[in-house]
């Protein structure tokens, strides 16, 4: 397999194919702020010619940063306004967004209040006052940014393949939510453990609790569709209290339900005796090398390589290069597609406003990035999109276009909308060419040279 490889501080040689676009699902794409009008209830999204060529998702998710903080100066891309600068109250002055060779930063507090304080009805000017007022070691941290020079590998990943510069949040709020929005388009409290009906929306869902609503993962097992949670042991860094800059880490590993690590605590995964799914990231590397990873792949970090601060921006880079690394050289690159992604914004500046669709979010944006070797080349998708698209995707690929539905999967619950119908959630087939050769993989160093300090 012929293998392009990247040159931290060269030239980059871009392999670009010139390809026609096959025909795709008719949608309706939402950019920026605008409406985000659902499609019909139940409707079944025609699969896309030539999708079956995908036989791997993989989505690798990390921790708290927006879309700002890593790609705002990044050609092309929805970045940093000229003139940004938001208030900070503790000097009367405003502060502009600044470059920043910090491997250690701490952002600001991330809960659903501060999301709404931080957006400050379409303001975005929240950020400074909201990391002062829970006593940041360094508020500022907030307003810096990253570019090529400290992140060179998400910025190459960036360049040969997808970045996506319009990609929330799901939930308004912190971690939990986000990833129980992952692996289930919604984010509930509910007062029966084994009982969907009782659930009702909510941004602050219960922590280690029994989560009864429909999972991706009952529709996986009911189609006969494999699938596997990986999960690293080490710390779990985010803080009960969402309001908080740092606490005590917890510790994490694949058998014990927490924040990251959700599934355990889903009635399906029980009732399908599939919580054995749900292992160690050492199982993905080992899969990825022999060609036997599974349909579906979730891959969570440890807090010591999450990026979530104040661990290090570096140790993160290089943990996520290693996974894709492990991918791009096994045997499953040319039937995979990669969703990387920062579960939410961390208290990070950032100045899109995001979409209302619902009850519990959209949250603020945050940096996606779609790697494939049918992903298309350079590409800057400005649609709208969730973590609900990703779902959508996983579903059009492998399930025909079924959707964690009330209506149809069998399982009711209540929840407000079906999100992988909404426009606003977003059609990531729009971001590959199925008919296309498949590309070559791209192998970069896992310890690139940078000017974090």
């Amino acid at each position: 397999m012929a293998v392009q490889r990247w040159s931290i501080g060269g030239r980059a040689r871009v392999c670009l194919a010139i390809t026609l676009l096959v025909a795709l699902v008719a949608v309706v794409i939402v950019t920026g702020t605008g409406a985000t009008n659902a499609t019909a209830k139940g409707a079944t999204t025609a699969r896309v010619q030539g999708i079956g060529v995908i036989k791997h998702v993989i989505v690798i998710t990390q921790e708290n940063r927006s879309f700002d903080q890593y790609f705002g100066t990044y050609p092309g891309a929805a970045g940093i306004p000229a003139g940004a600068c938001v208030p900070d109250p503790a000097t009367g002055t405003c502060v502009k967004p600044f470059h920043d060779t910090a491997d250690k930063v701490y952002g600001g507090p991330h809960g659903a209040s501060n999301a709404t304080a931080d957006i400050d009805n379409g303001k975005m000017d929240g950020f400074i006052s909201q990391a002062e007022q829970a006593k940041s070691p360094n508020p500022l941290d907030v307003m810096s940014y990253k570019d090529q020079r400290e992140i060179p590998n998400y910025w190459a990943y960036a360049k040969n393949f997808v970045l996506q510069d319009h990609l929330y949040e799901p939930n308004a709020s912190w971690s939990l939510p986000s990833h129980l929005y992952s692996v289930s388009d919604w984010s509930a409290k509910c007062s029966s453990r084994t009982d969907p009906s009782t659930c009702t929306s909510t941004k602050s869902p219960q922590q280690n609790t029994q989560y009864p609503w429909t999972d991706l993962t009952y529709l996986l097992h009911k189609n006969k569709v494999s699938w596997g949670y990986y999960v690293m042991n080490g710390s779990e860094p985010d803080c009960v209290d969402s309001s908080l800059i740092t606490c005590a880490p917890g510790t994490q590993d694949s058998t014990t339900p927490s924040i990251w690590n959700p599934l355990p605590s889903f009635e399906t995964v029980k009732q399908d005796g599939q919580v054995k799914n749900v292992q160690t990231v050492a199982n993905f590397y080992k899969e990825a090398k022999n060609g036997t990873l599974p349909a579906v792949s979730w891959v969570d970090p440890s807090g010591e390589v999450s990026e979530h601060p104040p661990s290090l921006t570096s140790a993160g880079q290089t943990y996520v290069t290693s996974l894709i690394n492990a991918v791009s050289s096994g045997p499953d690159w040319n039937s995979t597609a990669i969703f990387l992604n920062w579960d939410d914004w961390g208290g990070f500046y950032d100045n899109v406003v995001p979409p209302n669709v619902d009850v519990n979010g959209f949250g603020l944006r945050v940096p996606g990035i779609i790697i494939s070797p049918y992903a298309k080349a350079g590409k800057i998708d400005h649609q709208s999109a969730s973590f609900d698209g990703i779902n959508r995707f996983i579903e059009d690929v492998f399930l025909n276009g079924q959707r964690i539905d009330p209506a149809t999967d069998g399982r009711p619950d209540p929840r407000p909308d079906v999100r992988e119908s909404l426009a606003a959630s977003g059609d990531l087939t729009r971001d590959f060419n199925f008919a296309q050769s498949p590309r070559p993989p791209l192998i970069l160093p896992v310890n690139p040279k940078t000017d974090l300090g």
